[in-house]
């Protein structure tokens, strides 16, 4: 890992019908990617949306559901 990574860099947002019910900033797109899936597996229900977001570039990610 260098050490000028930006630990806030990879912003995991989950929502829950709609309102915001946890966040969090990883510095490690690999740790942030191993997040979502936890997050997916504890609070995966119907409702429920997560979306990862590289805040550096504004890219999403990965959302989930799928937004296919």
């Amino acid at each position: 890992m260098s050490s000028n990574q930006d630990p806030a860099r990879y912003h995991l947002t989950l929502t829950s019908e709609g309102e915001p019910a946890m966040q969090g900033w990883w510095g490690s797109e690999a740790v942030a990617r191993g997040k979502v899936t936890t997050w997916i597996r504890h609070w995966g229900r119907p409702g429920a949306h997560i979306t990862l977001v590289d805040e550096d570039t504004g890219a999403v990610l990965t959302t989930w559901p799928d937004e296919a």
